[in-house]
């Protein structure tokens, strides 16, 4: 028989919490804004769907962050959903908030910088924040999305891997 060990979070025991939380796997984003001191991005992997009408995505950055504040002015932003061979790409912006460098990237009409060679990516207006605990609930509306053929790169269990290759429906 399938053991389940049950709890109740506390701050006793947040590093169980954290590893029930890690055996969903996830997809992972970098999302990107602009600064007055050039672009800025961080790696994410709280990315969901809200809305096809209107077209709605949403990431949860921690307030905590030091990069939490720019994106917090910021009207727009991009969700870059990488694929299985972007793990340097994932890293980079995990340690570093201008891993630009090297990378090939560009700017859109607003500004937002845009990360070339994902699997996807969502161009958004700021329509909505939300308090989440320690977290920030940021609400985008798609203002232009992109996509192109490739395996996510996913997230599981405090590790970076891949989904495998398979073919997407038109």
């Amino acid at each position: 028989m399938f053991q389940m060990d049950s709890f109740q979070p506390t701050a006793d025991n947040s590093r169980k919490f954290r590893q029930a939380l890690g055996r969903f796997g996830t997809g992972v984003t970098v999302v990107t804004t602009s600064t007055d001191d050039g672009p800025l991005g961080m790696t994410a992997n709280s990315f969901s769907s809200v809305s096809m009408d209107p077209p709605l995505v949403l990431w949860s950055p921690s307030k905590f962050s030091k990069r939490y504040p720019h994106f917090e002015r910021s009207s727009h932003f991009a969700i870059h959903v990488l694929t299985e061979d972007q793990a340097e790409i994932c890293n980079g912006f995990a340690k570093s908030s201008n891993a630009f460098d090297g990378l090939n990237w560009h700017y859109n009409e607003t500004r937002t910088p845009l990360i070339d060679g994902c699997l996807a990516r969502f161009e958004c207006r700021k329509s909505a924040c939300h308090e989440g605990g320690d977290h920030m609930i940021m609400v985008g509306e798609v203002e232009r999305a992109a996509l192109s053929d490739g395996s996510p790169l996913m997230f599981f269990g405090g590790q970076l891997g891949s989904f495998g290759c398979f073919e997407q429906a038109s």
